[in-house]
């Protein structure tokens, strides 16, 4: 086995994502650890898959046992050409090449004492009791954190021994609380009112805090941690600040976060006396039955030699009946457990028991991995210290319907894991499905291997159909796991189509790069619906969410739905008739990308996403609109003269005005920078206080500069201050950028050459147009062209601009150091706490903390429900929506609610329902429509809609109803829109009714008018 080398330094555009989910602490202590993993089935395959994505340092593969077929339908490294290969060394270039940053490496021989001595954690997967034992006895001894992890057809077990007295550092995902400060009191106790009074109900009695940024009081910036006491009227008292100087503006208090230290029993005292994840006193229960049926399958599996044979009636038998021999377990204060054994849990355990489940591995190792990153990074909770986990709902509730051994015998093929548990009947039916994916990112890829491992469309008509109009990015690697670094630059969908192929040859799946959206719904319509028997969407914005799950609301398909954030995650089904629709967050689509007001964000800032705001517009402005408007006048300076000099001037008033002249070399560049900074952060601070003084009162007498408005302060250049420099630096570099000039990273350098840069003069208004921009007056001053004429000529004579598209993942474009640097002096000027570079780029490029483990759970949850979605009509209880936290071991399953029930006047209908009209032939006209609806459900419409597009009106004059209740629907429709009715593949015209005695809330199903 060859050395681990140390880590080199941290690629922070690979890991982008997973850093706001980590930290570069916890990060960096990932990248040094070293992993030995036992088992490479499935559920090996799924740990090692995830450790090597997150960066893990170095992962040693061990499993000398040969491939089998019951390998192929959970283990997506393998194929059928390594069948009777070692699991471990055929598996272990599969797994090197998602991460060239982590060493994998393969152990042959034994697992012995000396062996664990080299690795921080040892994994266990599909290992026998005696094994585990064995190896738990020795990692506990050495303090060698350890974990077992095991999945039987469609329950999961997993254990953790971290050891005595294991620290966590960091229990939760949160950055720090901080709140801004609005004043400090001197006294004993000194009082601290924050700027924003809510803030103080995230503070506890007791918490330890820190200070930083405060003026005056600076006796508390980066004082040792202070302990605070929570008043009634939300002020925090903070310790003795009576002999410390007066407090004059600014600073933030942040909250220091505890460790705690968890101390976890060896697995020989653990398996006797159990302590359980569960949220109830019933999950309780069900994980102690289901600790027992683990106990007892092993128990027969070293009698037998052999695990049961799939749902052979007499081999479930002997497992209950070893359930029953087994000694009983203990409380946590050792006393014995009263417990009834569910025999008919533990029937069903050992009757599936036999199968290999692609989705139970996924979730079971999504979870044994984020188990793995608690134990190296000391961050977040571990499990205490046994999790299991059933699914036992995918199988059907009708005993009648359950598989029989004879369905469920291997037939020596790629699904035989999966057949011990459904049957080669339900493998059929999977096989001939035809299924949409919308979205191949993350969860995307995840839900694509599930696919392919399950066999969903891969045979007969089935299919998939995978749409995604993104391409890859350097930062999709650390999670996306069918990509590789060759295929940065390619469309997603294409890439991981022919992945997925390879995954499974059998596979038909058909990639689609236009997006799915009203747009493109002549791509999207009745006829591409029509060929698809349910929808799979991973998307990361809710207006597409929104969008999908009204797409499959219109055309009744199955809907499973999936998002994360960070370590947080959430899987749903939507059933036609059986449950509600989706409706999303409430509120969060309204929200999504809303702006800032922009006299707030430009003149009035309270928080630090304020000052983004604004510093993002100033990229904009600057680096790309300007280049724009200069490109398009500059080779038609005639134009000036035209009707379109109004609109024209202005616009290129503004841009010449803040660019000035053209810059020759780099330090024209840095001048400019140095004139742009004085310009934001002193020039028009200064102007904006002469409109509005410190001391400016209102009619009602109260001062203008109130709370929560702060009153801002010219800053005074200074190039020893880090950020000062940063911004000229970064705003030189986008210039010279934007004209094709060279620039300069060398901050030494710059730093002297702004030493010797006299300081512009303070201007009240722009140098070049001083008056014009202020103007609003367009009349056409031939001075005015005149000026602007020369000013333009500098550009006309040189190559086009360059505009610049901010991009938030080059860390060596200098966007991201602008927009901080930007940002952190505006926040200055106005005494905000600003937000750090990492903060910054998270908020500006409205990043989404993400990391492989939580994606991998929630694609396994949805594969789960795509079973039962698949296998045929079930009731709404035996479906399940799912929530995780996979950082606080917080794990929720619920069956999902049923569609609300709407009534009027004796008609009933849910968000499932349509009122369906058929055309005829020949085709009814707009009065047929009215008089059918009024006959057969009692409807007196008084509006009729298509869209936005008013078809009929019951307040309309006599005449134009005579003119339009003639007319045929198709016809009507047509001269109402101005457009082709119907559109090519178009088989319904979909109407909105509003009709008499209707109440406010009343929202009729639409008319599916069928052509």
């Amino acid at each position: 086995m060859d050395a681990p080398g140390s880590p080199g330094l941290l690629d922070e555009e690979l890991y982008s994502r997973q850093l706001y989910v980590l930290g570069l602490p916890a990060m960096q202590r990932l990248r040094e650890g070293k992993v030995l993993l036992s088992g490479l089935q499935g559920l090996g395959a799924e740990v090692a898959k995830n450790l090597v994505l997150m960066g893990v340092g170095s992962l040693t593969l061990h499993d000398p046992h040969p491939t089998c077929w019951s390998d192929l339908a959970a283990q997506f490294f393998l194929s059928e050409q390594d069948l009777a290969r070692s699991r471990a060394e055929a598996s272990q270039e599969h797994v090197a090449k998602l991460n060239g940053d982590v060493q994998v490496h393969v152990h042959i021989g034994d697992i012995t004492e000396d062996l664990l001595l080299d690795f921080q954690v040892v994994v266990l997967t599909a290992s026998t009791l005696e094994e585990q034992l064995k190896v738990g006895a020795l990692c506990h001894k050495h303090r060698i954190c350890f974990l077992v992890a095991d999945t039987r057809g469609l329950v999961g077990q997993l254990f953790c021994d971290f050891g005595e007295d294991f620290t966590v550092q960091d229990l939760t995902e949160e950055e720090p609380l901080t709140a801004a400060i609005q004043h400090i009191s001197q006294g004993s106790p000194g009082i601290l009112t924050l700027r924003k009074a809510a803030d103080a109900r995230f503070f506890c009695d007791g918490d330890l805090v820190t200070f930083s940024g405060i003026e005056g009081m600076i006796e508390l910036n980066g004082c040792a941690p202070r302990r605070i006491r929570v008043q009634d009227d939300g002020t925090l008292e903070i310790g003795n600040t009576a002999t410390f100087s007066r407090y004059l503006r600014g600073g933030a208090v942040t909250e220091v976060k505890r460790s705690n230290t968890v101390s976890h029993k060896p697995l020989d005292a653990a398996l006797l006396q159990p302590r359980v994840v569960a949220q109830s006193s019933q999950e309780v229960h069900r994980a102690h039955c289901l600790h027992q049926a683990f106990r007892a399958l092993h128990k027969f599996q070293h009698l037998s030699g052999r695990p049961p044979h799939p749902w052979d009636p007499a081999d479930a038998e002997t497992v209950v009946g070893l359930a029953r021999g087994l000694k009983p377990l203990k409380g946590t204060k050792g006393e014995p457990l009263e417990e009834q054994l569910d025999e008919a849990i533990m029937r069903t355990v050992a009757l599936s028991s036999a199968g290999v489940l692609s989705p139970m591995a996924s979730i079971l190792g999504a979870v044994a991995a984020q188990e793995v990153l608690k134990a190296i990074c000391r961050k977040f909770m571990p499990l205490d210290q046994w999790l299991y986990f059933d699914a036992l709902d995918c199988l059907p509730e009708d005993r009648d319907l359950l598989p029989n051994p004879k369905d469920c015998a291997p037939r020596g093929c790629r699904y035989d894991g999966q057949i011990a548990v459904f049957g080669t009947v339900f493998q059929k039916k999977l096989s001939h499905q035809r299924y949409l994916l919308v979205g191949a990112g993350a969860i995307g890829c995840e839900l694509l291997k599930g696919f392919a491992l399950v066999g969903l469309g891969a045979g007969g008509s089935g299919g998939l159909t995978v749409v995604d109009m993104d391409h890859i990015e350097r930062s999709n690697l650390s999670r996306q796991f069918l990509f590789r670094p060759q295929d940065i630059g390619r469309p997603k969908a294409e890439v991981a189509a022919e992945a997925a192929r390879r995954l499974n040859s059998d596979l038909q799946v058909t990639p689609l790069t236009h997006p799915l959206d009203p747009t493109k719904e002549h791509i999207y319509g009745d006829d591409f619906f029509s060929r698809v028997d349910g929808v799979a969407a991973a998307l990361d914005t809710f207006r597409a969410r929104y969008y999908v799950a009204a797409r499959c609301t219109h055309y009744l398909k199955p809907l499973l739905e999936a998002g994360t954030q960070g370590t947080l995650g959430s899987a749903s089904v939507f059933m036609p008739g059986v449950t509600e629709g989706y409706r999303g967050p409430a509120s969060a689509s309204a929200s999504e990308g809303a702006p800032q007001a922009v006299c707030t964000g430009h003149h009035f800032p309270t928080t630090a996403e304020h000052t983004l705001q604004w510093a993002r517009d100033e990229f904009e402005g600057l680096f790309c609109l300007s280049a724009e408007t200069i490109n398009c006048h500059q080779q038609a300076l005639t134009s000036l003269a035209d009707r379109d000099r109004p609109h024209l001037l202005p616009r290129l008033q503004g841009v010449v005005g803040v660019l000035g002249h053209r810059p020759r070399n780099w330090q024209d560049c840095v001048v400019w920078a140095l004139g742009h900074w004085h310009l934001c952060f002193h020039d028009g601070i200064m102007q904006l206080l002469r409109h509005y003084p410190p001391d400016k009162v209102l009619k009602d007498g109260t001062l203008f500069w109130s709370s929560p408005k702060q009153c801002p302060q010219p800053l005074e250049f200074d190039a020893s201050q880090d950020m000062h420099l940063l911004y000229v630096l970064a705003a030189a570099n986008l210039y010279a950028q934007m004209h094709g000039l060279p620039g300069s990273k060398d901050q030494p350098a710059l730093r002297e050459m702004l030493e010797l840069l006299p300081l512009p003069v303070f201007q009240h208004s722009d140098p070049t147009f001083s008056g014009d921009l202020a103007s609003s007056d367009t009349e056409l001053d031939p001075g005015r062209v005149e000026r602007l004429r020369v000013a333009l000529q500098d550009w006309s004579e040189g190559s086009p601009l360059k505009p610049l598209r901010f991009e938030k993942d080059d860390d060596s474009n200098f966007h991201i150091d602008f927009v901080t640097a930007a940002a952190s002096l505006r926040a200055q000027n106005y005494g905000i706490l600003p937000a750090n570079r990492t903060q910054s780029k998270r908020i500006v490029g409205q990043i989404i903390p993400a990391i492989a483990t939580t994606t991998a759970a929630v694609a396994g949850l949805l594969v789960l429900e795509l079973f039962k979605v698949v296998g045929g009509p079930r009731p709404r209880s035996a479906f399940r929506c799912s929530y995780l936290r996979l950082a606080e071991n917080f794990f929720s399953r619920h069956v999902p609610p049923a569609p609300a029930i709407q009534t009027f006047h004796g008609l009933t209908w849910t968000c499932w329902s349509r009122l369906t009209v058929p055309a005829g032939q020949p085709e009814r006209t707009l009065r047929s429509l009215l008089d059918h609806l009024q006959e057969q459900h009692g409807l007196r419409v008084k509006m009729l809609l298509q869209g936005k597009a008013l078809l009929y009106s019951a307040g309309w004059s006599p005449e134009k109803q005579a003119q339009y209740l003639p007319l045929r629907v198709t016809e009507l429709v047509q001269r109402v829109r101005g457009k082709q009715v119907p559109e090519p593949g178009q088989r319904v015209l979909v109407l909105e009714l509003s009709c008499e005695g209707e109440d406010d809330d009343t929202a009729f199903p639409p008319l599916h008018y069928k052509l």
